[in-house]
């Protein structure tokens, strides 16, 4: 009986913890909302700012293998000009 009181014990606590941190989750994310209008308020562009926040978070070798992969489609769909046409029209 007593060990279940203990686990009682122990899951409410694990409870309580868990939702304690949800709310102050809940409270870093208003204060990241409020950082962002506060940009969007002084002129830059939210969704460029969130962009490069996600950017900043990749290492470079990651983040190159990305910009490469993505040219890559860019110039099979025809959104981007092979850089060795450009230099062959010069």
């Amino acid at each position: 009986m007593a060990e279940s009181a203990i686990a009682r014990d122990q899951l409410k606590s694990i409870v309580e913890r868990i939702e304690r941190l949800e709310e102050e989750k809940a409270g870093v994310a208003e204060d990241i909302r409020e950082v962002y209008g506060e940009a969007k308020a002084n002129g830059f562009d939210v969704k460029i700012l969130r962009q490069v926040v996600r950017l900043r978070k990749q290492d470079l070798t990651e983040r190159q293998e990305q910009d490469a992969v993505r040219d890559l489609y860019l110039h099979a769909l025809g959104m981007i000009p092979d850089p060795s046409e450009n230099s062959s029209a010069s």
